[in-house]
């Protein structure tokens, strides 16, 4: 079985679609007003990771060609994976303060599902009618493609036919504390991963295919694997997330590297589906794959890689 990209959004400052992602965000760019790209409907008492999620949820639902006149996916079952590590801190950490400063009695019910961690996920299924498998990751640096494969774990399990993932992180003041002043990227990716067959069956353009996925201690491992799962030599490959300048010089030599800008802040749990929607660029502007996602770096729990590969010339429209 095949799995495929059939949809993609994207939104940071600087950079509202895949192709301008690929082309490089502009820099200094205010930051995404969710209200003005969904409506303030719902927005109140979200925090800002959803509320960013809910923007990036309708707009790739929408280019896959799933999203009805009614604002929610018009059949089928969709799955939602979701990719963040700071997403609801804030929450958290206002909801700590106020029980050691107050008592629970000045706790707001307000921020309660705020306070569970699968609060990006659960609501844009909600929202957006996303009646498939629901599944929140927040592990750390290999976050984003791990979310990845766990999408399309579902679908080669039979489990769903077609899944979003989704790859967001809200900046704000609890954060920087947690980065040591520094910043997040503030926005994310998502793609809509499917059963190529359920793709071809429905009509849908096809803009990316995943080739193989691993896991490894470090970088040099994890390029070693994907060389060697039989595709030919990559056209280029995305630096891990964090001082990318500090990666390896010796590995893949002669590969094109490519990263976000570093006054971008930390793409973190966004990162993995900041470089897929980046390979998609790439592709819908006639670039050629494949592609070496990494996230990741050795000083890292563990580093993950993914194979993307351009969509074949029959299904390019």
């Amino acid at each position: 079985m095949s799995v495929v990209v059939s949809g993609v959004s994207v939104l940071i400052p600087g950079a509202d679609s895949a192709k301008a992602l690929a082309a490089g965000p502009e820099p200094g760019a205010a930051p995404v007003e969710p209200a003005a790209l969904v409506g303030r409907k719902g927005l109140r008492y979200k925090d800002r990771a959803t509320q960013l999620g809910y923007c990036l949820t309708s707009a790739a639902l929408a280019d896959a060609g799933l999203l009805g006149e009614d604002g929610t996916v018009t059949s089928g079952d969709v799955g939602v994976v979701v990719s963040s590590n700071y997403g609801n801190l804030d929450t958290v950490a206002r909801a700590l303060d106020t029980l050691r400063e107050h008592t629970v009695t000045a706790t707001s019910p307000m921020d309660l599902p705020n306070a569970s961690s699968n609060v990006i996920a659960s609501s844009a299924a909600i929202r957006y009618g996303l009646r498939g498998p629901n599944l929140m990751v927040c592990n750390g640096a290999t976050s984003g493609l791990d979310a990845v494969n766990w999408a399309a774990t579902m679908i080669t399990a039979g489990r769903a036919d077609r899944v979003l993932v989704l790859g967001v992180e809200p900046d704000n003041e609890v954060v920087r504390r947690l980065l040591g002043g520094g910043h997040a990227v503030d926005g994310g990716a998502a793609v809509v991963l499917e059963d190529a067959r359920a793709a071809r069956a429905r009509g849908a353009r096809i803009r990316a295919v995943l080739g193989r996925y691993v896991r490894a201690a470090g970088v040099g491992a994890v390029l070693e694997r994907l060389a060697a799962s039989g595709v030919p030599e990559p056209a280029w490959w995305h630096l891990p997330d964090a001082a990318p300048g500090g990666v390896g010089a010796g590995l893949l030599p002669g590969v094109e590297r490519t990263a976000l800008p570093e006054g971008f802040g930390r793409a973190s749990g966004a990162l993995g589906l900041l470089q897929c929607a980046t390979a998609v660029g790439m592709f819908d502007e006639c670039g050629e794959g494949p592609v070496f996602a990494v996230c990741g770096t050795d000083a890292d729990d563990a580093s993950a890689g993914l194979v993307l590969l351009e969509p074949p010339a029959a299904e390019i429209r």
